[in-house]
């Protein structure tokens, strides 16, 4: 049985999109490695301290931007992935929402100021909601048979 069988070929958009992300989640590596030479941050110190190191606030953001972006990954990619199977082309849009909402998250962060990741990044979270909604969708239809 091949998987295209059993999966719509839109399902590829699904997968191009996880895909996109994890480009996005090198290039946020790539900025936390050099954030942490402009700022004096060694390995292996996740968090600079602030009585140790006047620019502790701007590495810590730049780092937790990140940060927050690994954390939130799993969620992300079980939900595209299962909703995906159901719902394609809703997920692939909402995927380039999150996608596109992540990186302004993670700039807004790194400029320093928290506050400036929710600027466009909040859109992120309306996203995830819509694929949990199409993951739920995807799961009574398994129920239902």
């Amino acid at each position: 049985m091949a998987i295209t069988e059993f999966l719509p070929k839109e399902y590829g958009y699904v997968v191009l999109v996880l895909v996109f992300y994890c480009f996005i989640n090198l290039w946020m590596g790539a900025q936390v490695g050099r954030a942490r030479k402009r700022y004096n941050v060694q390995f292996p110190t996740l968090y600079a301290i602030e009585s140790e190191n006047k620019d502790a606030k701007l590495f810590n953001c730049v780092q937790r931007g990140h940060q927050n972006s690994l954390e939130m990954m799993p969620m992300y990619f079980i939900l595209m992935i299962l909703g995906g199977m159901k719902h394609p082309c809703t997920c692939t849009a909402l995927g380039l929402l999150y996608n596109i909402s992540r990186f302004f998250y993670f700039k807004g962060y790194s400029t320093g100021d928290p506050m400036k990741r929710l600027t466009i990044g909040k859109y992120g979270f309306l996203g995830l909601l819509g694929l949990m909604i199409c993951t739920i969708s995807f799961g009574v239809t398994l129920i239902r048979g």
